[in-house]
């Protein structure tokens, strides 16, 4: 009777120090989602970008990617996100898909423009960069040190 008792108390205990560790983890991880202004973009290739993912300004979080759909007329991934509504985003504002390493996460990197017009809400980003998967790279650096495809001589 005694043994069980113990065993009940320890799994409390355990489950107490997990909930502590998941509650300061999503506290600290800056995991929620943003709330401000919603504004698209339309990419080719988004590579492997997922709902959640940051959007960030050198560096910084400015917002979140809330949703990801294709485009039925030219098959193209369009990616809304929610901007902080105290961050303003040039109308000439340039959206790429970046990631944080070979490992890391992907994240939509936006590099601000110099109008003077800034996105409203519901707007789509004209300038977009797809994405450039680690092997696409390669293979363009193996092209280029190999001089091309040369008729297969």
């Amino acid at each position: 009777m005694g043994r069980n008792a113990v065993e009940t108390v320890l799994g409390a205990a355990v489950l107490a120090v997990a909930a502590i560790f998941a509650s300061f983890t999503y506290s600290t991880a800056d995991i929620k989602g943003v709330v401000g202004y919603e504004i698209a973009a339309a990419f080719y290739k988004i590579g492997g970008l997922g709902r959640g993912s940051d959007v960030r300004i050198s560096g910084i979080k400015v917002g979140t990617v809330e949703g990801l759909r294709l485009d039925p007329k030219t098959f193209d991934a369009i990616v809304n996100m929610t901007i902080l509504p105290n961050v303003k985003i040039p109308v000439d504002t340039v959206a790429s898909i970046s990631s944080e390493g070979i490992l890391g996460g992907k994240y939509v990197r936006l590099e601000p423009g110099n109008a003077k017009t800034y996105m409203a809400a519901g707007a789509s980003l004209k300038k977009t960069k797809d994405f450039r998967s680690l092997e696409d790279q390669v293979g363009e650096i193996i092209f280029l040190a190999t001089g091309g495809d040369k008729g297969g001589k």
